[in-house]
């Protein structure tokens, strides 16, 4: 029996499998890097170890620091979480040569099926050629052979930019997996991305807990999935589990898995085995009513499934909460998670509290909200009204496209697939600011002053402040009046700094503020209070280049120096953060006059990076 377990792993996941050994009465160790020291996965753990450093590849890459931390904390089992070396077959070999309990399936099913070139092989496939791409067989998929999340990931629409979608994919592979190889599959636009959950045990008993719907997602990184999967026929969804059972005892699985599909014209497309827990297996859990990491914990202290699984019941929706920009091209988001309250009735899996800094080295994911309940309608609905009434301040979040795409007519009517928001994003990030929060905004911040310290019986102009939302400037005007606070077009029931409520028609609004500095947030609008004295003098000089978040300087186009011609939409300058690269493209063509970025430097977001002079007409 387990009675210490480590999770070598950080964040949302950690927390998550932590509850279960509570639940389970195992004593639990986190390990955590410099960066993550006072991290919520530390804080809740029994026992945490450091790993010095703050890069993943100094910490949570680092198998034989990890195997040394278990065995230092007196640990007898290992839990890998999913990312870092969660499918990494010599890490399961070397825990289980420590004499720990490997959480996980045999070391050999993780090498058959680790490498996606691998896997199809098994399954009767094989990758394509790069070498021998051709037009006819384009759009193609670049795809790292090993791990997963979206990352080493390129679409190619254009056989010439099969070279460079190549080398980006390798390196971005080799920063976050430890492993550059990638191969080209052919790309299906327009599927379905649907997976089958499996959990086998030792003694040859397999279950297939139903299907998953994982189509909506962002740089080929899912963002809303559900169970089951909905509208699949009866015929397809039983070869769907067929072909998952069949992947499952080809390697003699054991543990919880993953098989994944692409789902087009009703036809099933093998794309990989996740020898690992899922991000998203929270949604099957709530369908089946079970605990996919205590089933682990148990089919790795030996014990038998029961012969009948479990069955299903209702439905289950689950959205990921990331700290990034939809609008601008999914940039992640750094800063101070001022405040984090989700209401009841959803489950929560996060690795974030108030008052934690979100920062650049690890993915921006906040938390999973899982709503469940008799329909598919009820639990969408459910998700989406939990989401709005989420109270987040701090950073920007993917929180408000989340909502709109819960309610847009392609999903509710469930008629969406992976290319959603390649044609929906614009639409779904337009903004749609209250008109009222800024005043709102101003009458808490005015509670209680007013001009030269009381109400004058002489008239006098209105008070008037600005704030910035989304880039966009609003000005309002207020005045101090006999019986309080004033401003035009509504009336002011309540003004006091944590809660106005303005009766606007005849129908009163309830706002909930809270302010950290020169942020304000007004229910689920974020505003900054600008100056009434703004700077007039611009900061940067036309061309110029910024960082569009915090991160590292990972490569700079070869040849690239000050005197440089560059064309518009040529790439110069990769910057990574939260395990993602972004390319910083020429905005025109032009003349490099300024480089100050160079390869390692951390940066801070709006830093310098380059400045292009553009051409002269």
């Amino acid at each position: 029996m387990i009675s210490t377990l480590l999770v070598a792993n950080r964040g949302e996941i950690a927390c998550r499998i932590f509850r279960t050994c509570a639940d389970l009465g195992i004593r639990t160790v986190a390990i955590h890097s410099d960066a993550d020291e006072g991290a919520l996965h530390t804080r809740v753990a029994d026992t945490a170890v450091r790993l010095p450093g703050a890069a993943p590849a100094e910490t949570y890459l680092r198998g034989d620091l990890i195997v040394k931390a278990a065995l230092a904390a007196g640990a007898d089992a290992v839990h890998p979480g999913y990312g870092f070396l969660s499918e990494n077959a010599d890490f399961a070999r070397a825990v289980r040569d420590a004499g720990l309990v490997w959480i996980g399936p045999p070391p050999e099913a993780i090498e058959a099926m680790a490498s996606k070139t691998r896997a199809k092989e098994l399954m009767g496939l094989a990758p394509l050629d790069a070498h021998d791409v051709s037009p006819a067989d384009l759009p193609v998929l670049v795809k790292a052979a090993a791990g997963g999340g979206g990352r080493g990931m390129r679409v190619v629409r254009d056989l010439a930019a099969l070279p460079g979608a190549l080398e980006d994919a390798r390196a971005e592979a080799a920063s976050a997996f430890g492993d550059g190889e990638v191969f080209v599959e052919p790309y299906l636009e327009n599927g379905r991305h649907v997976e089958v959950q499996v959990l086998a045990d030792t003694h040859g008993t397999v279950w297939t807990l139903g299907t998953r719907d994982c189509s909506l997602q962002r740089r080929h990184q899912k963002v809303i999935e559900e169970a089951p999967a909905p509208g699949l026929p009866p015929a397809l969804t039983e070869q769907l589990y067929a072909l998952a059972e069949r992947a499952t005892r080809a390697v003699s699985y054991e543990g919880a898995g993953t098989v994944e599909f692409l789902v087009a014209d009703g036809r099933a497309h093998f794309l990989e085995m996740n020898t690992r827990l899922q991000v998203e297996h929270p949604v099957t859990e709530a369908v089946f009513g079970l605990d996919l990491v205590a089933g682990q914990i148990r089919v790795a202290e030996g014990h038998a499934l029961p012969a009948e699984q479990p069955a299903p019941r209702g439905h289950a929706v689950e959205a990921r909460l990331y700290a990034e920009d939809p609008a601008r091209g999914w940039a992640p988001q750094t800063g101070t998670l001022h405040r984090f309250t989700v209401p009841d009735g959803v489950r929560l899996d996060t690795g974030c509290a108030d008052g934690d800094t979100i920062g650049v080295h690890y993915d921006p994911m906040l938390a999973k909200v899982v709503a469940h309940a008799p329909t598919r309608t009820e639990a969408v609905r459910r998700l989406a009204g939990a989401l709005e009434r989420t109270a987040l301040h701090g950073p920007v979040t993917n929180r408000d496209l989340l909502v709109r795409s819960l309610r847009h007519p392609e999903f509710t009517e469930a008629r969406m697939d992976t290319g959603f928001y390649d044609r929906h994003l614009t639409t779904l990030t337009e903004p749609a600011p209250d008109p009222y929060a800024p005043l709102a905004a101003a009458l808490a911040d005015a509670h209680g002053r007013s001009r030269f310290g009381g109400w004058r019986n002489v008239p006098s102009g209105p008070q008037v402040k600005r704030y910035e939302r989304a880039g966009e400037e609003h000005e309002v005007a207020y005045r101090h009046t006999r019986t309080g606070l004033a401003a035009d077009g509504v009336r002011v029931v309540q003004a006091a700094p944590h809660l106005v409520i303005l009766e606007v028609d005849g129908v009163r609004r309830k706002f909930e503020i809270a302010r950290y500095g020169d942020q304000v947030h007004v229910n689920a609008t974020a505003l900054t209070a600008l100056s009434r004295f703004p700077d007039p003098t611009p900061e940067h000089a036309p061309g110029s280049l910024l960082a569009p978040m915090p991160g590292t300087v990972v490569r700079i186009a070869e040849g690239l120096t000050e005197g440089t011609e560059v064309k518009a939409g040529q790439p110069l300058i990769w910057l990574e953060a939260m395990k993602m690269e972004h390319r910083i493209t020429a905005p025109t063509d032009g003349t490099l006059t300024a480089l100050p970025a160079a390869v390692g430097r951390q940066v801070e977001m709006g830093a310098l990076l380059a400045v292009v002079e553009a051409v002269r007409p």
